[in-house]
């Protein structure tokens, strides 16, 4: 079996609390980008490659990595931790690959849904043995935002990222422009200049309003900070507004940066402002 792997986005993120065991409260607006239902939305979508099939003859799982290298090692692979979580459960294995192209450290979300995705297409082989309630439950212990890619529809997301929402896919039609930017943001120094507190208006509801208005309603609590210590991430959310995106911001922690356009053409030429940058480009 072979599934294209999608990213994600985070339209809005605030930090709105802390846990008493380190982990930060927080709502954003997860949205899927770059593959929908397995399959490339547009031929210069971007997203992993993960191919497994049933061995009979081993006890043990068998992995290949191959794309862009992973920098750690096998066994604390995200896609290694999930395959064997369910060989433990079914008593499975599988001849496992994975072709990685989603750049990491992007805030974009390719390891989580690396891992997700692993967990959901070895369920499949295995017979769906385990309910979506059983995986989303697997996917948490992986990772905060492991359990949206589960369903893998837009979501509005609470608690540490694990709480989850549907909400209506609005960004149909639109087009987005990816910038990776050669900077690494640490989990540490994101969340240093972090200060917890409750938005006077939610963004469930800024999410329904009008996407025209998001720009001046919709934030990124991360972006202040990090954009303080990289101004050039500044630089770039300013360039996709130049370009004429309806919106843009930094997904996640970084150092990923999105813009919405409202069709292919002018998300096409706001490529030529990143000619000197990786930029990747998908229908919504």
């Amino acid at each position: 079996m072979i599934q294209f792997v999608n990213a994600k986005l985070n339209l809005g993120l605030n930090i709105i609390g802390k846990r008493a065991d380190g982990y930060h409260l927080l709502e954003t607006i997860f949205y899927p980008v770059g593959v929908h239902n397995g399959t490339p939305v547009n031929p210069e979508s971007f997203g992993d490659i993960l191919e497994a099939v049933p061995v009979r003859e081993d006890s043990c799982n068998r992995y290949r990595f191959l794309g862009r290298p992973v920098d750690c090692p096998t066994e604390k692979n995200l896609v290694y931790r999930a395959a064997e979580l369910i060989s433990g459960r079914t008593g499975r294995y599988f001849d496992i690959s994975l072709v990685k192209s989603i750049p990491d450290g992007a805030g974009l979300g390719g390891g989580s849904a690396d891992a997700t995705f692993t967990l959901r297409m070895l369920n499949r082989l295995s017979g769906n043995r385990l309910s979506s309630d059983n995986l989303k439950e697997l996917a948490l212990s992986l990772g905060a935002d492991c359990p949206f890619f589960v369903e893998n529809t837009p979501a509005f997301g609470e608690g540490i990222g694990e709480i989850l929402t549907p909400v209506e896919p609005r960004l149909k039609g639109y087009w987005v422009v990816i910038v990776k930017p050669d900077v690494y943001v640490s989990t540490r120094e994101a969340f240093a200049g972090i200060r917890p507190s409750t938005p006077a208006v939610s963004l469930r509801e800024i999410y329904d309003r009008p996407l025209t208005t998001w720009r001046d309603t919709m934030a990124n609590d991360f972006e202040e900070g990090i954009f303080a210590l990289h101004p050039r991430l500044r630089e770039i959310k300013q360039q996709l507004y130049t370009a004429g995106a309806l919106y843009a911001q930094m997904s996640g922690s970084g150092s990923a940066l999105f813009g919405i356009f409202e069709d292919k053409a002018c998300a096409q030429k706001s490529r030529e402002a990143f000619a000197d940058l990786p930029t990747y480009i998908s229908l919504l």
